[in-house]
C-alpha cells in the first residue's frame, strides 16, 4: 500500500495509487455489470441533444439532484436565530447529522441541534417517551432558554402530535410548565427548507404572541413605532443581517431582527466557548408584536409568517432578496415611508458609488449570458440585478419555485429588453439544467456548490452564489444585500469574467495581442 508512516498521502492522491486503481477496475468488471465504453460514450453524447432534453423535461415521477433541501433544515436555521435556543428534532439521529453537517460545512462553524433519537420502536408505538426523555435531557445538559421542536419524515408519517406530546411531557415534569417550547410540523417529504423556515418562524411568533400554548394570556398589541425585519433562509446571513442592522442604525430607528443568527454562525475564537451567541432575545421576540410593521427580505420564505403578523394588525411588506440599485432603493423607500425618517445622506452616497462601479464595468458584463438556479427569492434578486448590469439571464430555475413565482419572474423580466430571451423553470432540478446548458449554452452559471458538476460536465463556468457553498470559504461573511452587497456581487461576477478572459488569452503571440494587463 502507498500509505505508510513515512509517506502519508492526502485524500486527493491516495486513491490514485496502483493498488486502488486495480481494486476499482476489478469492482467495475466483476460486480457492476458494465456496458462497453463505446456504448457509454454513445449514450453520454445523446444526453446532450435536444431529443434527450425533450424526454428529460417530460419526466414527472423522478427528481435528479434537486436544488433544494428539506423542511427541517430551514426550521433549524430559523430556531438558532433566537437567544440561547436549541432545535429539538423529533426524529432519527441521522436526520440531525444531515442538518448539522450542512450548516457547519457552509458556515465553517459548529451547529448545535439535538434529536429525540426515534428508532423502529418509536415508529411503531409513537415517540412520546422519546419526547419526554429528550426534552428533560436537553434542558439539563445544554441549559437553553428555549427549545424549539420540529419534526422529520418519521414523526410525520406515524402522525405524532407535537402540541399534545409537549403538553404531556410538561405534565410528566420533563420541563417546567412555563418553559418555552415552541414547535412546528416540518415534514421533509413536502416543501423545502424555505417552507420549514416559514413554519418554524410562524410557530415561534405564535408561541410568544398567542399565549404560550395556553399557559399565559395572549399579548395585546400596542403599537410602539418600531419595525421588524425577517431575513429569511440565507446562506449569507452573517454579512447580510449585519449590513441590514448597519443600514437601520443609520436611519436611527427602533427595530428588531427576528431570527438574528448572524453571531451564531460567526463566533470568535478567543478562548471562550459559546454554545449560544447572539440571537433575538425572547423578550424581543414577544415584544415584536407591538411593531408598526414587519419587513420580510424574502417573500417566499415568509408567506405563513407574514399572514400571522398581518392577522395581529401589523403592516407587512415583503421583498425578493433586494440586491443592487433598484432592489435596495425599494427597500430603503419602504423603511422611510413606514418610519417617517428620510433616507440618510450616507446611503444616498453609497448608491452613487454602486452606480459608478456599474458604469465602470459595464463594457465587460454587458451582453453576457447567465443561467441561475437557487431559492425563489434569490433567483429574482439576482436576475433583477443582472438586468441592471446589462447582462442577459437566459435560464432561471428554482426547484422550490411554483407557477406564481414563475409569473412574478416573467413580469420582472418583461421590464427590460435584456430579459427577452429568458425562460423560467419552476419545479425543475439540476439534471434539467444540464440539458439546458447543452442545448442553449450560456456564458456563466450562478448557483451553489453542486453546480461544479455541471461546470465539469458542460464546461459552463460556475459563479458560486447561494446555499450551500462547501468548497469556498467565508463568502457568507460579506453581504449580498443593499448597495454594498450589490458591489460585492458585481465584483464576484467580474472576477469570474476576467478569469475566463485570461484563460483564453494566455498563448504568447497567438491570443495575447491586445494589451490585456488592463481590463
Amino acid at each position: 500500500m502507498s500509505q505508510n508512516a513515512n509517506e502519508v498521502l492526502d485524500h486527493f492522491n491516495i486513491f490514485r495509487g496502483p493498488e486502488y486503481k486495480e481494486m476499482f477496475e476489478n469492482k467495475r468488471k466483476n460486480f457492476e455489470n458494465p456496458e462497453p465504453d463505446v456504448r457509454i460514450e454513445e449514450i453520454k453524447e445523446w444526453t446532450k441533444t435536444a431529443e434527450y432534453r425533450e424526454k428529460n423535461f417530460a419526466r414527472e415521477s423522478l427528481v435528479v439532484n434537486p436544488a433544494k433541501a428539506c423542511q427541517p433544515l430551514g426550521a433549524v436555521f430559523a430556531s438558532v436565530g433566537f437567544e440561547s435556543t436549541i432545535p429539538f428534532v423529533h426524529g432519527s439521529q441521522g436526520c440531525v447529522a444531515y442538518y448539522r453537517s450542512h450548516l457547519s460545512r457552509h458556515f465553517k462553524e459548529p451547529s448545535s441541534c439535538v434529536s429525540s433519537s426515534m428508532t423502529e420502536d418509536a415508529a411503531v408505538f409513537g415517540g412520546l417517551s422519546n419526547m419526554i426523555d429528550g426534552l428533560a435531557n436537553t434542558k439539563a445538559m445544554y441549559k437553553p432558554k428555549m427549545i424549539s421542536v420540529l419534526t422529520t419524515c418519521m414523526a410525520e408519517v406515524i402522525g405524532d402530535d407535537l402540541n399534545g406530546f409537549i403538553k404531556n411531557a410538561k405534565e410528566k415534569g420533563s420541563v417546567p410548565e412555563e418553559y418555552d417550547v415552541p414547535f412546528a410540523h416540518t415534514p421533509a417529504f413536502v416543501g423545502s427548507h424555505i417552507t420549514g423556515y416559514d413554519n418554524m418562524m410562524k410557530g415561534i411568533l405564535e408561541h410568544f404572541w398567542d399565549g404560550k400554548a395556553g399557559t399565559v394570556p395572549p399579548l395585546v398589541r400596542e403599537e410602539n413605532g418600531s419595525i421588524n425585519i425577517i431575513g429569511g433562509f440565507d446562506g449569507y446571513t452573517v454579512g447580510n443581517l449585519r449590513e441590514v442592522k448597519r443600514i437601520l442604525d443609520l436611519f436611527g430607528i427602533k427595530y428588531t431582527i427576528l431570527a438574528d443568527n448572524s453571531d451564531v454562525f460567526d463566533t470568535p475564537s478567543d478562548g471562550e466557548f459559546r454554545m449560544y451567541d447572539g440571537g433575538t432575545t425572547l423578550e424581543e421576540a414577544a415584544n415584536s408584536v407591538h411593531a408598526k410593521a414587519t419587513i420580510s427580505l424574502q417573500e417566499h420564505c415568509t408567506f405563513k409568517t407574514q399572514g400571522l403578523i398581518a392577522d395581529h394588525g401589523q403592516e407587512t411588506v415583503s421583498f425578493n432578496y433586494p440586491i443592487g440599485v433598484k432592489g435596495t432603493d425599494e427597500f430603503l423607500k419602504a423603511i422611510a415611508r413606514i418610519t417617517g425618517v428620510a433616507v440618510p445622506a450616507s446611503l444616498v452616497k453609497e448608491r452613487g458609488r454602486l452606480v459608478d462601479a456599474i458604469a465602470d464595468s459595464s463594457a465587460h458584463i454587458h451582453g453576457k449570458k447567465f443561467a441561475i438556479y437557487g431559492d425563489p427569492d434569490q433567483c429574482i434578486g439576482l436576475a433583477a440585478f443582472l438586468l441592471e448590469l446589462g447582462a442577459e439571464p437566459i435560464h432561471i430555475l428554482a426547484t422550490n419555485g411554483n407557477d406564481e413565482w414563475k409569473e412574478r419572474v416573467e413580469a420582472m423580466l418583461a421590464t427590460s429588453p435584456f430579459g427577452a430571451k429568458c425562460h423560467v423553470y419552476p419545479g425543475k432540478d439540476l439534471w434539467h439544467m444540464r440539458s439546458l446548458l447543452f442545448t442553449e449554452p450560456v456564458d456563466f452559471l450562478i448557483g451553489n456548490t453542486y453546480g461544479k458538476y455541471l461546470e465539469r460536465d458542460t464546461g459552463t463556468p460556475l459563479i458560486r452564489i447561494g446555499f450551500p457553498v462547501f468548497d469556498r470559504h467565508h463568502h457568507h461573511r460579506f453581504p449580498t444585500l443593499g448597495y454594498q452587497g450589490g458591489l460585492n456581487v458585481l465584483v464576484t461576477l467580474l472576477d469570474k469574467i476576467f478569469d475566463e478572459m485570461d484563460k483564453h488569452t494566455n498563448v504568447p503571440s497567438k491570443t495575447d495581442y491586445s494589451f490585456d494587463i488592463i481590463r
